[in-house]
């Protein structure tokens, strides 16, 4: 029998069985490496086909996340919106939470609203569980690659104990209580926003310049202008790669709770409502299931031009 992650054993394959509920772009590629590390794993997916390469890694499949649950020591959930959080996470009947034995861990890694974290915080202690709020960042490179960026929001233990697991998808930042996770997380993205624009508006600039957009971003990428988008989607944009790492429609959804979560501080941030608007006009374009770097789309109609042909090495 595994032992409850819950308690104050440590976590080892050996002893704590996992449950993922959400097995996309970026939840396909944490789980192999749980797989990977020899962690017995259970996972749900609306989707059949989506869980199927895990399945034929050894994971186990539950027909719903309380089923998940049930099997399961900690549980890890990304899903699309927060709507999907609630339902996965805390549905009276097929939630993950009314299958979790106490002592259980709930880690939720969907971008979502830091009320809805400490919402599930509080159920979770209820019964005699723990709660975690850990987005992610790094997209799904970093899922690849195990090099993500970890936002946690919970208490100090249960992240401490949790860390072979984060160790294994990334680098965890505890950032506070429940909830602060999501806050670290939502202003991640309004920084990546506006980073993004600048990016594309400064490759448009330099093909209508006449230069070779590629070299370009060669050059500027160990200057004061590098940055990890560039890295991530420069060259994926010049070759018309907009596969998503992340989607248009996911992006859209975590700015809009970053204005939502504004205009409840009295703030304002004019960069990330721009932002937001240009998103939002992918979507309306129905390119809301490109990555988010097809944000570049946006900008040629705006200018009337393609970088489609741009000039590069």
């Amino acid at each position: 029998m595994a032992t409850s992650a819950g308690t104050d054993h440590p976590i080892t394959p050996a002893t704590t069985r996992i449950g993922w509920i959400g097995t996309g772009v970026m939840g396909r590629s944490m789980c192999a490496h749980l797989l990977r590390a020899g962690y017995s794993l259970t996972v749900f997916n609306r989707t059949l086909s989506k869980a199927q390469p895990l399945l034929d890694l050894g994971a186990q499949l539950g027909s719903s996340p309380s089923s998940v649950a049930a099997q399961s020591d900690v549980v890890f959930s990304i899903v699309g919106f927060p709507s999907d959080v609630r339902s996965v996470l805390l549905d009276p009947t097929s939630g993950a939470l009314s299958g979790l034995r106490p002592g259980g861990v709930l880690v939720d890694m969907t971008t979502s609203d830091p009320s809805l974290a400490v919402e599930i915080s509080s159920a979770a202690a209820s019964k005699g569980c723990s709660a975690v709020d850990a987005p992610v960042s790094g997209g799904d490179r970093g899922a690849r690659e195990g090099t993500l960026a970890i936002f946690a929001g919970g208490d100090s233990p249960t992240i401490r104990r949790l860390e072979p697991l984060f160790s294994l998808l990334g680098k965890v930042n505890h950032m506070g209580g429940p909830g602060k996770g999501q806050y670290a997380k939502l202003a991640n993205q309004i920084t990546i926003a506006s980073t993004m624009v600048g990016l594309i508006e400064g490759m448009i600039y330099a093909h209508k310049a006449g230069l070779d957009v590629g070299s370009w971003l060669s050059a500027i990428s160990t200057g004061a202008a590098g940055s990890k988008s560039l890295d991530l989607y420069g060259a994926r944009i010049l070759k018309r790669d907009f596969d998503p790492g992340f989607y248009v429609n996911h992006f859209v959804k975590d700015l809009g709770i970053c204005l939502k979560e504004c205009e409840r501080m009295g703030i304002a941030l004019p960069g990330l409502a721009l932002a937001q608007q240009l998103y939002v006009s992918l979507k309306a374009h129905g390119e809301g299931n490109l990555g988010t770097q097809a944000l570049v789309l946006v900008l040629e109609r705006l200018n009337n031009v393609s970088l489609k042909n741009a000039p590069a090495t």
